[in-house]
């Protein structure tokens, strides 16, 4: 049971994260060339993206409101008991947080398959507010008061940081992948341009949600239980960030190597993957309070 739920954790925390990046930057990597684009192959590509993405989240949010009433009722059959659930939702934090979640939801797949009804702006508040909406999942449930709210607004602009950044590295390999009609180095270097702001956003939020979770820079034990789990995601966000330093290299030669570009994008992707898994993990460990 703890493990389905680790692996829901993932797979919603994951598709919620891309689907946000997506929105956000789909506008911002191909501005030069949005109004040319119309229905081509890649905005086609986008949408449709987007769709699975948020079917994928709303199947999954159920997922894990089922495990959770498993898991607190401590019997599998509860996980699709209709009063098990209705006590969840109704009685703990949980439920009340994930009730609007699972509205939020539900309004991003209506929002994403009737795309013509519903503008981009539009859209991306909804996907945003879905986004938020995570923040009170977890460790941020931990305190109350100001110091709570706090820890939560610092944990939405983490998962913004984020998300922005997953999302831009599935962008680009979609871009990576549509030689034609598109400014490929120009939607690269729009990419990297920003990538300081979103990696100093990653860092200083999380060395703050750690600090407030643990009591210090790093939770004791070092390297063990949370602290390991911890240390393997720094580890991951590194290499992410020299692979991140090659793609400019890369991106601003005079002649672009596209195809060692689309492998390098490929190889922080799955290294965003791994540190997205080992996020799910964190979320469902003790960050052992110090006195």
């Amino acid at each position: 049971m703890h493990e389905a739920l680790i692996l829901c954790r993932f797979v919603h925390f994951g598709t919620v994260l891309l689907l946000f990046g997506i929105s956000v930057l789909h506008p911002t990597l191909l501005r030069s060339s949005l109004e040319a684009l119309g229905k081509s192959p890649l905005a086609l590509r986008v949408d449709h993206c987007k769709v699975w993405l948020a079917a994928v989240a709303l199947l999954s949010a159920l997922v894990w409101l089922m495990l959770t009433g498993a898991s607190m009722a401590g019997e599998w059959r509860d996980a699709v008991d209709l009063d098990t659930l209705t006590l969840v939702l109704g009685n703990t934090f949980f439920g009340h947080v994930w009730s609007l979640h699972l509205v939020c939801n539900l309004l991003v797949l209506i929002a994403t398959v009737k795309a013509q009804h519903f503008s981009r702006v539009l859209q991306t508040a909804l996907i945003g507010l879905l986004l938020f909406t995570l923040a009170p999942v977890g460790h941020g449930a931990m305190f109350d008061g100001v110091r709570g709210q706090l820890l939560i607004l610092n944990q939405i602009i983490h998962l913004c940081g984020v998300g922005t950044w997953l999302g831009g590295l599935l962008m680009l390999t979609m871009v990576l992948a549509t030689p034609q009609g598109i400014d490929r180095r120009q939607a690269l270097l729009r990419f990297s341009g920003i990538g300081y702001v979103l990696v100093a956003t990653i860092v200083v939020t999380g060395l703050i949600n750690v600090r407030a979770l643990s009591g210090a820079f790093w939770p004791e034990p070092a390297f063990s239980g949370f602290g390991l789990v911890l240390a393997i995601k720094a580890g991951l966000v590194l290499a992410m960030l020299m692979l991140a330093a090659v793609n400019r290299t890369l991106a601003h030669a005079n002649t672009p190597n596209f195809a060692a570009l689309k492998t390098s994008v490929l190889f922080e992707c799955l290294f965003g993957a791994a540190a997205l898994a080992a996020v799910s993990l964190l979320g469902t460990l003790p960050p052992m309070l110090m006195d």
